[in-house]
């Protein structure tokens, strides 16, 4: 196998050799199923001729086998955890088509949100797929992309009014004032492991869907605002930031809820 500086030529290269051992074998198996039809009907000419060749090209798939795993020198482990394989499956994307970008240390690619586990898989959207070949994961993003995003905006909106309304009346604030989504959050969140079953790119994901879907009613008549405010030009601790459908970095920090007019 020759030296490749990436996971897609690596294993590329290990196909196109895995093939060679693929025919060495299936070359080998031929000439066993032979010497077996020849021993079935007492052939013995073959026999002899088929106890041979079956030893001679067994040899040579052992040898072809051997020199596939000999060649296998990709260090997967140290480019996974090195951060080599999420810059490669970002440049793939980019070249198919697919927008997606980084942030901490997951790849956002609408509506999916990819982490490299430690074990060399992904998880899509909490799914584990031990397929991590990048370009696999590339056409798998893809194809979601060009799917309807799976999503219940009512329900997710009664979730945020009723975080709301604890959030804004620890602060105090009168009703229908801009509360930090970072607030709302952490009531979503308040449960232990809560925060760690619901990541803050899930909550930006969700926020931005249902800012694409246009439920803004609650069932009490209340009507949502993600406000666009200065909230945005602040600290990029308390903001959230997901990938758009046209692939550009969207964020959100605040939300209110406008009581309905009598």
């Amino acid at each position: 196998m020759t030296d490749a500086n990436t996971l897609e030529q690596a294993l590329t290269s290990l196909e196109r050799d895995a093939d060679a051992a693929v025919r060495s074998l299936t070359s080998a198996l031929k000439e066993a199923k032979k010497l077996k039809a020849a021993a079935a009907a007492g052939l013995f000419r073959e026999l002899r001729q088929g106890l041979d060749g079956a030893v001679r090209l067994a040899e040579a798939a052992a040898a072809t086998t051997r020199d596939v795993r000999d060649g296998w020198t990709f260090d997967e482990e140290a480019y996974f955890a090195g951060g080599g394989y999420a810059k490669e499956v970002l440049a793939l994307a980019a070249e198919e088509g697919v927008q997606a970008f980084e942030s901490d240390d997951r790849i956002l690619c609408y509506p999916a949100i990819v982490q490299v586990a430690s074990d060399l898989t992904v998880v899509i959207d909490k799914k584990k797929d031990r397929r991590s070949r990048p370009s696999v994961l590339v056409a798998t993003l893809k194809a979601l992309q060009s799917k309807p995003a799976k999503f219940k905006a009512e329900a997710f909106l009664e979730a945020l009014a009723a975080a709301y309304d604890l959030a804004r009346g620890r602060q105090g604030a009168r009703a229908g004032a801009t509360v930090k989504l970072a607030d709302v959050y952490t009531v979503l969140t308040v449960l232990p492991g809560s925060a760690k079953d619901y990541t803050k790119q899930e909550f930006a994901r969700d926020l931005y869907l249902l800012d694409q879907d246009g439920t803004t009613r609650t069932k009490d008549g209340r009507t949502m605002h993600l406000p666009a405010s200065a909230l945005t030009r602040g600290s990029a601790s308390g903001m959230f930031t997901t990938v758009s459908r046209a692939g550009q970095a969207k964020l959100y920090a605040g939300i209110s809820f406008e009581e309905a007019t009598p």
